[in-house]
């Protein structure tokens, strides 16, 4: 079993910051790229920023420049430092990480976990 778990939403003002940490734990052999989506309300789930094992790193357009994806592989963790937010910014925030899970007899095929998400609220 894996879990991952986000923390570290909240409220900003525009013009603030947030910092987004993500942990994934569990039956882990290893974790290939983590990454951050968002979803606002009515509109599709999209892709913010991803990070491989080996910290090569991807944007949105629309983050590029503001936010920052870093990774603590000895923890599992990803995080996802927003400068200079916008109101829309406002969104759930979710963590994906691919895992390879660990198993008695080795390991296993790569699979896609999420996080529950959290929110992130952007004031003008």
């Amino acid at each position: 079993q894996v879990q991952v778990v986000e923390s570290g939403g909240g409220l900003a003002q525009a013009g603030g910051s947030l910092r987004l940490s993500c942990a994934a734990s569990g039956s882990i052999f290893s974790i290939n790229a983590m990454g951050w989506y968002r979803q606002a309300p009515g509109k599709q789930r999209e892709l913010v920023a991803t990070i491989t094992s080996g910290a090569s790193t991807t944007y949105a357009d629309s983050v590029k420049g503001r936010f920052t994806i870093s990774r603590d592989n000895a923890k599992n963790a990803v995080y996802l430092q927003m400068n200079s937010l916008k109101p829309e910014d406002t969104a759930v925030y979710y963590c994906n990480a691919v895992v390879v899970p660990s198993y008695v007899w080795g390991q296993g095929t790569p699979r896609d976990h999420w996080g529950q998400g959290t929110q992130v609220t952007v004031s003008s």
